[in-house]
């Protein structure tokens, strides 16, 4: 075990703690923020190849490795000298890379994570923590963001903390002990998966899209070509002949199973060159599905059962709800343009607050870059997204009517963030990850009013700091330097309770009036200093640069982001030992 230095810094006990993983993805940055919040020196590195992941180790000279997601082994010369430790999202004694896939599959009714010590044997090593967590009936990818990231941060600093102790010595994996359930299972395959749409029922069906959720998707065909099937969902009411397309409703097509159907917002088409990605399936399947009716939804229907629909307006008493949970928590033009329709359409109601309530996996991540990617010219999309974007952000700012709360269930970031700070109050849980950055898509400069917004908020120099620095901050950290108003330690059903609480302490607050008042000659008085038009045009001026000028950094950035191109090398920005 690493020794402890005698600078004045580790007589904390403070460690040096290197992140080894395939992408910064959402369990490594809440696992960053949280040990970046107990002061310990972080570094990533992103496993790229055996001997960049062996410099790193030489550069930064950690006293611990942490690996939160990787897909292939750490090499023998680095987990013979350092103690690296694996995250795996399986229960004490899983071993195999398709653990939470198998778990769905089998119905499980509770899962758990397991940090344990790598050596020769993948998955195998002595055990440092663990946690359980009952299963919900879920996306896979649903699941992970949510129950997998929490028992993980849980584990893992369990794990750190018994790590600096210095005395802890973790436990061997022994099958013989009654508490090891977990055992070896082989990688899950596109048989396993593979629905029979005369045979199995809807519940059948969705189990199997949920546990290829996020990746790699069912293989499936439609109209006589591969595709994988992604972001499914019951409908209760429509039925018909099994395996056809009955219906499609903005994003999603409807297919019937034998008793009942499912909703598939997004396909993947399966090509020999593989350069395809996730689109919305009516936007993959356009050609196809002329003769298909379309079923549209109202947001504010009161009609009760389970189908498909983005956004959805509940009204009790005077405070309203819109929801919007869009995949991913992009926003595409068309998506932009029915949610800032909704939210108008809220404001013209006698309601006293509106709860901006996004999805319960993502609050908002921007602008649509798959569908930018897919469009005849990204630039044109690109352009009208973020406009579209900006109609949302000024209909929330200019609101005169009505309260506003912006209630983050789950992550935001890059133009969700900023969307967000329209709002006249921002509350999330505490688990929430923000990134309000733009520059890592190729220096996009951004829009959404940020240079107004953000500024009312935060200081100079954290304006500078969050979006320069390209690293996520927590909800805790984003509450000290005021980009939101508070956050709770709850989950998802509390955390909708809670908000609830706040909205209806609002709406019947006596000085209500007052209150909207005050907001109105604040927006006067901000309109009368600087217009809302000449934010947006500043802006916009940089934005179109970024989609039409000579440097292409953009259109290279969201072209490797989209297209999933593994990295090349790990940013500096991540890789701070590179600058040692």
């Amino acid at each position: 075990m690493a020794q402890w230095r005698t600078t004045s810094a580790y007589l904390l006990n403070l460690l040096k703690i290197l992140f080894l993983t395939h992408s910064f993805n959402s369990l490594t940055q809440r696992l960053f923020v949280e040990l970046a919040r107990c002061g310990h020196e972080l570094s990533i590195e992103l496993d790229i190849n055996d001997a960049v992941t062996q410099q790193a180790a030489e550069l930064f000279q950690p006293d611990l490795i942490i690996a939160p997601f990787l897909k292939r082994a750490i090499p023998e010369t680095i987990w013979r000298s350092h103690v690296c430790l694996i995250v795996h999202p399986g229960i004490t004694g899983d071993r195999g890379p398709s653990a939470l896939d198998w778990a769905i599959m089998h119905d499980c009714h509770e899962w758990g994570v397991t940090v344990l010590q790598a050596n020769a044997e993948m998955d195998g090593g002595d055990i440092w923590a663990s946690e359980v967590f009952p299963m919900r009936f879920a996306r896979k990818s649903s699941l992970y963001r949510h129950e997998v990231v929490e028992a993980a941060t849980h584990a893992v600093l369990t794990a750190v903390m018994r790590f600096q102790s210095g005395t802890f010595k973790p436990v061997p994996l022994d099958y013989s002990r009654p508490d090891v359930q977990g055992r070896l299972h082989a990688p899950i395959r596109q048989i396993d998966r593979s629905i029979d749409w005369q045979q199995d029922s809807t519940l059948t069906v969705l189990r199997k899209i949920h546990a290829a959720d996020g990746f790699p998707g069912v293989l499936d065909t439609l109209f006589d070509e591969p595709y994988y099937l992604f972001d499914a969902c019951m409908e209760e009411h429509l039925t018909g002949k099994p395996g056809t397309i009955i219906a499609k409703r903005n994003n999603a097509i409807c297919r019937a199973t034998t008793d009942g159907a499912v909703w598939m917002g997004h396909l993947k088409h399966r090509s020999p060159a593989g350069l395809t990605f996730k689109l919305a399936s009516t936007l993959a399947l356009k050609d196809h599905l002329i003769k298909v009716p379309e079923i549209p939804s109202d947001p504010f229907s009161t009609e009760s059962g389970n189908t498909y629909r983005d956004i959805w307006f509940e009204r009790k008493n005077d405070v309203g709800y819109l929801h919007f949970a869009f995949y991913n928590g992009a926003m595409d033009t068309a998506q932009c343009e029915r949610l800032r329709e909704a939210y108008l359409q809220a404001t013209r109601s006698d309601i006293r607050v509106i709860v901006l309530i996004g999805g319960p996996d993502f609050w908002c991540n921007g602008i649509h870059l798959n569908h930018i990617e897919h469009a005849a010219s990204p630039a044109d999309e690109s352009w009208r997204n973020i406009n579209a974007m900006n109609d949302l952000a000024h209909a929330i700012i200019t609101t005169d009517r009505q309260l506003t709360i912006a209630a983050l269930q789950g992550n935001a970031g890059a133009g969700g963030v900023f969307l967000s700070l329209a709002a006249d109050y921002i509350f999330a849980r505490a688990s929430v990850i923000l990134n309000p950055h733009y520059k890592s898509m190729g220096n996009l400069y951004g829009s959404e009013y940020w240079t107004y917004l953000l500024p009312r908020r935060a200081s100079a120099s954290h304006v500078t700091s969050l979006t320069r620095n390209r690293l996520p901050i927590g909800a805790q950290e984003a509450r000290n330097i005021g980009l939101i108003d508070d956050y709770f330690a709850l989950n998802p059903a509390d955390f909708r309770r809670k908000i609830a609480l706040i909205a209806e302490t609002i709406a019947i607050n006596p000085d209500f009036p007052a209150l909207l008042q005050k907001k109105a000659q604040q927006r006067r008085s901000d309109e009368q200093q600087k217009p809302l038009q000449s934010y947006r045009d500043e802006e916009l001026r940089h934005m179109q640069l970024n989609f039409y000028g000579f440097d292409p950094s953009y259109h290279v950035a969201r072209y490797h982001f989209v297209h999933k191109i593994p990295h090349g090398w790990t940013p500096r920005y991540l890789a701070r030992h590179h600058s040692r």
